[in-house]
């Protein structure tokens, strides 16, 4: 869990958090983290991340053969400094592993935030366990690296080759009025809905690590695409986000909370979508306009 520091040792936190950020994946620092857990380190946008595809999985949804960056990419950032990091992060789970992955976060003392579902209908069944820990960096990656043990996870992680965009991205990122990442059928955003301050326990969460909106859209044919992602908002926003998405045929899958003791609250709204890739895009879009 997060404790509560001394104002000063927190600004000083922050420094050594921007000069980490500064350094970046690249830093050796964050390579030795990476051979550790198997998997390169990635900029994450304010942290240093490493990701986990299920690519043992063929994960379907209803009819949808699903990409595995849309759900069942399990994943761990890192912020702070090697040094003295806060590690977060979610892990994708079959239910055969979950009670072995319980037991080894337990043993590891890394905190489960959450475990539960998010889509409800995929075949197989996916557990998102939500951790969090504290700690230096190669000692948390060494601890969290007995946990991936107890899973299939196919690891060391080999980074497929970028495929071609087949995916309208100029079309997205104009109607969700912002940029984003692509690859092959996949188009990918990110989103900052919260606006103030979220803390746990006293300390201040890196916003691009604990609560960011992602939105990401798969094209399943030229008149077909699908969506899914979380809106991560407060109290308020919730039931204006739910009626947008209804009122454009997207379906909420999922609302819970990803931080035990957020202060204030933040939920976490998931939603599945299928239908033809503008229709999509105008409910996304409602629903963002919701949550402002």
């Amino acid at each position: 869990m997060y404790r509560k520091v001394p104002v000063l040792t927190a600004l000083l936190a922050g420094i050594a958090f921007h000069v980490a950020s500064a350094q970046g994946p690249t830093d050796p620092a964050w390579q030795d983290v990476g051979k550790i857990l198997q998997s390169a380190p990635v900029d994450g946008g304010g942290y240093v991340r490493f990701n986990f595809p299920r690519s043992d999985v063929k994960l379907t949804v209803g009819d949808v053969a699903v990409a595995p960056s849309l759900l069942s990419t399990a994943w761990v950032g890192f912020s702070g400094t090697p040094a003295a990091a806060t590690a977060m992060g979610d892990l994708i789970i079959l239910a055969g592993e979950l009670p072995a992955v319980t037991k080894a976060l337990a043993a590891a003392n890394i905190d489960i935030m959450a475990i539960h579902n998010h889509i409800g209908n995929e075949t197989p069944r996916l557990n998102y366990i939500h951790i969090h820990a504290m700690g230096a960096a190669a000692d948390l990656a060494r601890r969290l690296d007995r946990v991936l043990k107890m899973t299939a996870i196919a690891r060391p992680v080999v980074a497929a080759a970028p495929a071609p965009v087949t995916i309208d991205t100029a079309q997205v990122f104009a109607a969700l009025g912002k940029s984003g990442k692509s690859n092959g059928a996949v188009a990918s955003l990110s989103f900052m809905l919260v606006n103030e301050p979220v803390t746990v326990n006293g300390m201040t969460v890196l916003p691009s690590l604990g609560y960011g909106t992602p939105i990401v859209i798969q094209q399943v044919s030229p008149t077909r695409a699908v969506a899914t992602g979380d809106f991560s908002v407060t109290a308020a926003h919730v039931k204006p986000i739910v009626t947008a998405l209804a009122a454009n045929g997207i379906t909420a899958t999922a609302l819970h909370i990803h931080m035990v003791g957020a202060q204030p609250e933040v939920y976490y709204l998931h939603f599945w979508g299928d239908a033809p890739l503008a229709t999509l895009l105008k409910g996304l879009r409602a629903a963002l306009d919701a949550a402002k």
